[in-house]
Order: C-alpha cells, then structure tokens, then sequence
C-alpha cells in the first residue's frame, strides 16, 4: 500500500463524487492547493537548512497506539535533520489545562518548532498564540482549527476530515440507500471528530433517505472500553441502528463486538485508522460468509510527517511544496471487494498502514513508547 502509483489509484477511488477543498492558511513557503496524499511526501532534507533547531511535539491524548506510532513517524522523519538538536514531547492525557500548560512548558524549555495535536480545539489557541508571540514556529496538526495563520498558528497542516466524513456519507449513499445513521467520536469537544461530523452531516444531505439519529458524535474517548458502553447504548436506545461511522478503527471494532454479543447484525461500518484487530476480524468473518459492510480509509499517522516538514521548512526559510492539508488512502471496500491488510503475527492494535518498517513496528509494540 506504499507505492505511489497504488495510493494515487485508490485515493482516486476514494474521491469519487467529492470536490477536493483548497488548502486552508497557505503561507509563504507553499504554492500547492489540493491535498497531499497519505505515504506520499516531499524529501524533508531539501528542507533541513543549517539553524539548530529543537523540535516539540505537545500531544493532547497520547494514550493509544496510533498516538504512538505517530511520534516514531515524527522521530524518523526529522532524523533526515542534523541539525535537529532534541525532540521534545508532552502527552496531556486528555486534559485540557495539562494540555495549554504543556506548550507553555516546552515553549519554556526552548523549542523552535511546535507541533500540537490539538485534541481541545479551539481551547488550545490561546496559549499556541502566546507561543508565537515568542517567536516559536507552531504546526497544530490532524484538526482544521478556526484561526489566522501568523497570529493563531504559523500553519495548520490537517487531515482533510471534512472530505473523508462525505466520502463515508457517498458510500452509504451507494451502499445503504436508506437507514439510519449514528457517528462516534473521541474526546468529548474533540477538534478532529467535531470536524468529521460537520463533513458527514453535508455529505448526507445529497441522501434523504439517510436518517443521523444524533445531532452530536457520541464521545467514546478513543477507548474500546467506554466504545462498547457507548454502543451498547446506543442498541438499547434506538431499535434499528443500520450505519455506524466512526473516526477511529479501534472504535469501529468496539462496535463489532457490541453488536456480536447483543446477538445482533453488525451494522454498515465506515472508520479511518483502522487496525489489525478490525481488519482480521472482518477477513475472519468473510472467510465465514457473515462478514459485515465495511469502509475504511487509512495511512493517517503519517500526517505528522507534513508537519513536520512544514514546521522545518518555516523556521529554516526553505521551501516547501506540499498542501496544508493531506487525504488518507483508501484501504478496505467491502462494496467493492477491496480487502485490507491483516497479519496474524502482529498485534492486535497494529495500524498496518503506516510507513515505518515492519521492525520498527514491532519494537513500538514491544516497549510500549
């Protein structure tokens, strides 16, 4: 799934019916205007300059895999830098104020170059604001934010959430039809999943006959635990439940097993960043003939890597020809016989998307860092 002329074919796939949006908050350094795709990547030596640099990455919820794999990909890409001097990284652990305080600390701590996933939105502009006063470069990643580049943030690079929430509501579309529809989110006022909600409600609009039970995501916490209880929930409220997305695989697994142990139908499932226990168990139940629809859109830890390079190449004056913003590839369509990647020699929690190497990968797994 890394080779460029596949994600180029299958992200074609992925936006059929969908315009791609322009860039939002280009600066100076860049002149693309659609999205970059995930895997794919401009060469960050070119943008490396000769300033020592320090480079920080403050994490709002680090508490997951995914979360996990994101920072290797992030150590990995700036090892192309020699002149990167230290990387820095915070994790909140999905607390607001730990989250403002910590860009305040690494701010302190005398990083250049700040990335933030801004896991409480809008919230967190403030103190990145204060960080930019102070001449730090800052990258809020993944979320589009609602701000002004060179006074809220220096760029925000995100995940083309809005596209990827519309191109689940064509698949239902095409799929479903008709039926009713629910969407779980993470962190309760996540940036990403309130993002992902808005793109879901526009791209239903095109389908009438598509019924979202809830104006709001259901907050899961990214958690398979509090996932299950959520679903469960949801079963007991709502009598006929025929879609769920969800804007993160482990959530969409949580839903299977909801589902499975109620002794009900699994629903039409639609995700992004799925992992290997989602996609084993759907190939498993394929095998069996009982396997469920099922969507999914993948490579986003990756992401980080386009911020970083955007980061670098601002506070280095080089130049750097990506988009802010960058779009998964598609990676399983039931719909269309598209199955995804399963190896039962990783872990459960793998996200087999990623470009890291299958040892590095492992070693993640292994140390749990």
């Amino acid at each position: 799934m890394n080779n460029k002329k596949t994600l180029s074919n299958t992200l074609s796939c992925l936006l059929r019916g969908s315009a791609i949006l322009a860039a939002a908050g280009a600066i100076s350094t860049t002149v693309a205007a659609k999205p970059s795709i995930m895997g794919e990547g401009a060469d960050i030596s070119a943008m490396c300059g000769t300033k020592p640099m320090t480079v920080g990455l403050a994490d709002g919820f680090g508490g997951n895999t995914w979360r996990r794999i994101a920072l290797h990909e992030l150590k990995e890409e700036l090892s192309h830098c020699a002149n990167v001097k230290q990387i820095l990284y915070t994790n909140a652990n999905g607390d607001q104020q730990k989250a403002n305080a910590d860009i305040n600390s690494l701010v302190a701590q005398g990083v250049d170059v700040l990335l933030v996933y801004p896991d409480f939105g809008a919230a967190q502009l403030p103190a990145m604001r204060k960080a930019i006063k102070q001449g730090v470069t800052v990258i809020p990643y993944n979320a589009k934010l609602e701000g002004a580049p060179g006074k809220d943030f220096t760029a925000n690079i995100s995940l083309d959430t809005f596209e990827i929430a519309k191109a689940w509501a064509d698949w239902y579309g095409n799929t479903l039809k008709s039926g009713n529809l629910v969407f779980m989110g993470g962190t309760p006022g996540a940036a990403s999943s309130q993002n992902f909600l808005d793109g879901f409600k526009e791209g239903l609009k095109k389908y009438p006959d598509l019924n979202l039970l809830e104006e709001n995501f259901i907050v899961t916490s990214w958690n398979p635990v509090d996932a299950q209880k959520a679903t469960t929930g949801l079963i007991a409220k709502y009598p006929e439940i025929d879609g769920i997305a969800t804007d993160y695989g482990v959530t969409a697994y949580a839903v299977v097993k909801a589902y499975e142990q109620a002794g009900l139908p699994v629903p039409a499932l639609a995700t992004v960043a799925s992992n290997n226990e989602l996609n084993c168990g759907y190939i498993d139940r394929k095998s069996e003939g009982s396997a469920f629809p099922y969507y999914t859109v993948d490579g986003t830890t990756t992401g980080i890597r386009f911020a970083a390079r955007r980061g670098v190449a601002d506070f280095q004056g080089t130049h750097n020809p990506e988009s802010d913003s960058y779009m998964p590839f598609l990676y399983a369509d039931s719909s269309t016989n598209i199955d995804p990647k399963c190896d039962r020699q990783a872990p459960l929690d793998a996200d087999l998307s990623s470009i890291l190497s299958a040892e590095k990968l492992q070693e993640i797994f292994k140390n749990k860092l």
